[in-house]
């Protein structure tokens, strides 16, 4: 069936504004109860949210459309998204609900949803949920005596600074380590400078004093202009940027020079094939991966399989073939032997091991290889789908795709998040790719306006 209501994560949108209404959330609420209520027991889902000031109104909201089809709630407060996928399982809850909108700024806002197993839902799952909440003539309504209760969970910083410091080698010690945390002020303001604290670094805080309003305002992964600054004002050895709900992470080195997706996962897969811990024989990473990347592995004979856009494809595609690492070029890191979604703070440590075995600088122990030239431009329109269909557009995308040949690729894709095309090519000739992009972006307009 069509979707409109789910996105590539989740639903997501304006706060206070269809679909990210009081409204909406509790029938969302009340479907994925309905959804994953099951017999035998008194059933639980785990809520936990990021730092903006719209997420008062959506948990209550939500936790009303539990209560109301039977199902317990256990509020977690301001956790990162991982989190509620660990604590789902670890809970034994029937599902998990993240209120975030990740990198977005503090007006919009969105709902991650996570199976009993932690993991975040299929296509099929949330079709089922979306059609409900379409039609809540559907909704089976508990009786008076079978109304669920709600209730905060104590500790939930605590248990899960313990899975972050477990999911690393045993033995890691960070003593003599000076590193910047960005944390966005978003969700992981306590547990990101804590978990790096305990494990002996030299701690700068950034982004630590969220107000509701300040969720990824000119800092965190999308903004590491400041922790750059930082990181070489204080002599750091590293810097750590997260994003808001604190699931993906990139890395600024003692210059302060910006460390992606990319480069991490290469150093990572590295070192875990080194040490025998690799499995599936490669990476899963997204078609915005670097080119790059895909030789670099390549060369240490590691393979790049390539999914569509979105850390749940991703994450699908390496449950389904066997692989243990995989992720996004924007920072979401995935560790299966660890988490059931990306981990920023899980993926930093790995990074910081990285970086300690080697002896070397984080300049050069995450330098694994040099990009090939890559261009990204975005173009808001007005229907995106009559943007991407258009002869215009489709004829230029074929002249770019015939002039960069075998020695690059074009990307062009609708924002699951966003009213926006993105057009995105990658080749050796850095000139012919910025040619090419702007051909493209230049016949969007006509088109979507």
């Amino acid at each position: 069936m069509s979707r409109s209501l789910f996105g590539t994560d989740g639903v997501r949108g304006r706060a206070n504004s269809d679909p990210m209404t009081a409204e909406i959330a509790m029938r969302i609420g009340m479907a994925a109860g309905q959804v994953f209520k099951r017999e035998g027991h008194r059933n639980r889902a785990v809520i936990g949210k990021d730092t903006r000031l719209s997420g008062y109104m959506i948990e209550q909201a939500l936790t009303a459309g539990f209560l109301s089809v039977g199902v317990d709630v256990l509020l977690l407060g301001p956790i990162p998204t991982p989190a509620v996928g660990f604590l789902t399982r670890s809970m034994r809850a029937d599902m998990g609900v993240m209120i975030s909108a990740s990198h977005n700024a503090y007006e919009d806002n969105g709902i991650k949803l996570f199976g009993p197993d932690g993991f975040k839902l299929s296509d099929a799952v949330e079709s089922e949920i979306e059609a409900l909440v379409a039609s809540p003539q559907g909704m089976q309504l508990a009786a008076s005596a079978a109304i669920g209760r709600a209730r905060r969970l104590d500790d939930v910083d605590g248990r899960y600074i313990e899975a972050v410091k477990a999911s690393a080698a045993r033995g890691l010690d960070l003593t003599g380590l000076k590193v910047v945390v960005d944390c966005a002020n978003g969700a992981a303001y306590k547990v990101a400078p804590t978990v790096l604290w305990e494990l002996g670094a030299e701690v700068i805080r950034v982004g630590v004093s969220p107000d509701g309003f300040n969720i990824n305002g000119n800092c965190g992964s999308t903004h590491p202009a400041v922790l750059q600054e930082q990181v070489v004002t204080h002599g750091a050895h590293v810097g750590i940027a997260l994003d808001g709900d604190a699931d993906r992470v990139l890395l600024v080195c003692e210059h302060g020079r910006l460390i992606d997706g990319d480069q991490l996962m290469g150093i990572i897969a590295d070192q875990w094939a080194r040490d025998g811990l690799l499995t599936g024989g490669g990476v899963v990473a997204t078609v915005m991966s670097n080119l790059g990347l895909e030789r670099y592995l390549g060369s240490r004979g590691l393979s790049l399989a390539r999914t569509q856009v979105g850390d749940r494809y991703v994450l699908e595609r390496m449950r389904a073939d066997g692989f243990n690492l995989g992720g996004e070029q924007s920072g979401h890191i995935i560790m299966t032997d660890h988490a059931t979604t990306g981990d920023g703070l899980m993926a930093a440590l790995q990074a910081l091991s990285a970086l300690i075995k080697t002896g070397k600088p984080a300049s050069e122990t995450f330098h694994a290889f040099t990009p090939v030239p890559q261009l990204l431009k975005n173009v808001r329109v007005g229907d995106a789908n009559a943007a991407m269909g258009a002869m215009s557009v489709v004829k230029a995308i074929a002249a770019a795709e015939q002039k960069l040949g075998k020695n690059g690729r074009i990307l062009v894709r609708k924002s699951g998040t966003e009213p926006l095309i993105r057009v995105m090519a990658e080749g050796d000739d850095s000139d012919l790719v910025r040619s090419v992009v702007d051909q493209i972006i230049e016949a969007i307009p006509r088109q979507a306006a």
